[in-house]
């Protein structure tokens, strides 16, 4: 297994991270670990066992458990497994770009050792990462991932904690190669303890070689006239870093993808003399030394230069739609022929375009579309469907406001009710504009009716209107609210003045309420007889509370006391107009005679409020 793989895995366990003056400032060298991006495929994960983590197990059952790794293009897939974790591909432009994803909770320690041979003595190198912490932001309770980094067995870095921050950063650090050194052993070192969390994912592993700022100024594009003269291009070296600096050119025919070295070319300028019209691609190659320059591993790249040579002659042909242009220059053209234009361009190249132009007949577009009304009023999930086309050339364009589609299906979401401006505009220009109507959705009525005043114990009964068959019926609040016969005819006795509120909803997902609100007079509704007979007789042989109810729902307590004070009557917690739990004129057990009495009685009302009463009761017999 190489050195350059290993390193790979070591990173992809402990990012390093310092701070802007510890990246390299200068130009870079080729990446030195070829494979530093993990490659790309179709598939989700890496089917095969790459072997970059001895010590680990590869799994190709993602999401990684602790001490596991995996090689993958997307975690997204994973979010219900591990809903804190971030669903991300890797850090490139490649849709199907691996990265490595390591789920790292082990006991802190080196996990990784190895010596780099072939290197250069006396050369700055760049050791970098892209590194993300794969807890999502606001996620608390996890362990952040921290790492040494450790050149020749001396601490040289530690990161401190990754940060839960959502994004790729770029981590690394530079260090120069001693004078006879060519080799050094790096050790990376974990310091997050085990647990939940120290979990991360790797991308573009970098090990290059660091100088200073090597460029072809200026950076633009070099524009020269296919009839002009040959120009020079300059290497230009920032800073000292370099005291006797070697240089080699280079030149690339594919847009900058391999580069060839141009023969001879190594001082510091050299001659664009083809001046055949197109684009010519420079850089060079710059080392310390010869000896640098000849090792792929000591030497940096410089910017890319691009030379553009504008040709003398072009021939451009076009169709427009009738009733549209084509303009070149200052001359604009309406009918279909070849006309010649001579033109003059920003850099003074004298240019002769030749235009053979076609103008095609405006068929008249039309367009059948199919408008949905959004599934709930003020809802925003309307669309709108366009069918078929007619009269236009294919391909077309089909846009409402910023939304624009080329291809089947041409479909329009997330509209309100209403107008909507669409346009088809087809290959050649043709274009029509249409207004098309999202209908409204269906209607949705509840009705309350009027507030209402009340004394305290009395009730409404409610006459509800409305057309909508709910599958969610939810009151607010919910004391006092009697679902009799159901909770959309209810009998609402609330204890004070308070506001209803009716929510219905379709299974649609729609929704309406409406409220009303009750008012409730505080009325005590309580009577207290001020004597009594207990003689059998069948009448008014017991002394109680009388009371409407539900206005009083209690009484808490009842006693009686004879004119010296003492107790010769209680009852507690019972209902009102209750005889049974009255007082029959007994005091244990034997009849008492005629005389004044004092009570004092407790009474909770239907409000919750409580209030004693108190008085006096003649005994008779």
């Amino acid at each position: 297994m190489s050195h350059k793989i290993l390193l790979v895995y070591i990173l992809a366990f402990f990012p390093f991270f310092l701070s802007a003056q510890d990246i390299c400032m200068g130009n870079l060298g080729e990446n030195i670990f070829e494979d530093g991006d993990f490659g790309s495929g179709t598939s989700n994960i890496l089917f095969n066992d790459p072997g970059i983590a001895p010590g680990y197990i590869y799994t190709t059952s993602p999401p990684p458990n602790d001490g596991l790794y995996t090689i993958t293009s997307n975690t997204l897939i994973w979010s219900s497994i591990f809903p804190t974790w971030l669903g991300i591909t890797d850090n490139s432009d490649d849709p199907n770009g691996y990265m490595m994803v390591v789920n790292a909770s082990h006991d802190p320690g080196a996990f990784y050792e190895e010596t780099i041979e072939g290197l250069c003595e006396g050369t700055l190198y760049e050791f970098s990462a892209d590194i993300i912490n794969l807890i999502q932001s606001g996620v608390g309770g996890h362990i952040q991932p921290n790492v040494s980094f450790l050149l020749d067995d001396v601490i040289e870095y530690t990161t401190g904690n990754i940060p839960q921050n959502n994004n790729w950063n770029t981590y690394g650090f530079v260090f120069t190669t001693l004078p006879g050194q060519t080799s050094i052993k790096l050790t990376l070192q974990n310091n997050a303890p085990g647990g939940i969390g120290n979990d991360l994912a790797l991308d573009n592993i970098s090990f290059r070689a660091c100088g200073p700022e090597a460029l072809i100024l200026p950076t633009e594009i070099e524009n020269i006239c296919e009839d002009g003269e040959p120009i020079s291009l300059t290497a230009t070296i920032v800073g000292d870093q370099y005291m006797t600096p070697a240089y080699q050119w280079q030149q690339s025919f594919d847009e900058g993808m391999t580069w060839q070295d141009i023969p001879g070319a190594t001082g510091p300028t050299i001659m664009h003399t083809d001046l055949t019209a197109g684009y010519y691609y420079y850089r060079y190659l710059l080392a310390n030394s010869s000896s640098n320059l000849d090792n792929s591993k000591c030497r940096v790249n410089s910017n890319v230069k691009v030379v553009f040579v504008q040709p003398k002659f072009y021939g451009v042909t076009d169709t427009i739609c009738e009733g549209g242009s084509y303009i070149i220059g200052t001359s604009e053209y309406l009918e279909s022929g070849i006309y010649v234009d001579s033109l003059t361009s920003s850099i003074g190249c004298d240019s002769i375009v030749t235009l053979n132009l076609e103008v095609v007949q405006d068929l008249g577009i039309e367009g059948s579309f199919t408008p949905v009304a959004p599934l709930c009023p003020g809802y925003e999930d309307g669309f709108i469907t366009l069918n078929n086309v007619f009269n236009a050339y294919e391909p077309y364009v089909v846009s409402l406001g910023t939304q624009a589609t080329t291809a089947p299906p041409y479909d329009f979401s997330n509209l309100t009710e209403g107008p909507h401006a669409i346009n088809i505009t087809d290959y050649f220009g043709c274009s029509t504009d249409t207004t098309i109507i999202v209908p409204p959705p269906g209607t949705l009525t509840l009705e309350l009716g009027p507030d209402h005043t009340v004394n305290l114990g009395e009730g409404v009964q409610l006459p509800i209107v409305t057309d909508v068959m709910p599958t969610f019926i939810n009151w607010q609040p919910e004391e006092g609210v009697i679902c009799e016969p159901s909770c959309l005819a209810p009998f609402l006795l609330p204890g004070q003045t308070t506001t209803y509120t009716l929510t219905i909803g379709t299974d649609a997902g729609c929704a309406i309420s409406d409220s009303l609100t009750i008012i409730v007079n505080e009325v005590r509704e309580v009577y207290i007889p001020s004597a009594f007979s207990p003689n059998g007789d069948g009448r008014n042989d017991y002394f109680t509370i009388y009371a409407n109810t539900p206005n009083v729902q209690e009484i808490i307590s009842l006693q009686v006391f004879n004119r010296w004070g003492s107790l010769v009557y209680e009852q507690q917690s019972f209902p009102p107009n209750d005889l049974a739990s009255g007082w029959d004129g007994n005091f244990k057990g034997s009849p008492m005679g005629s005389d004044v009495f004092a009570y004092v009685a407790e009474v909770r009302f239907l409000d919750g409020h409580s209030i004693f009463y108190t008085g006096d009761l003649h005994l008779i017999r």
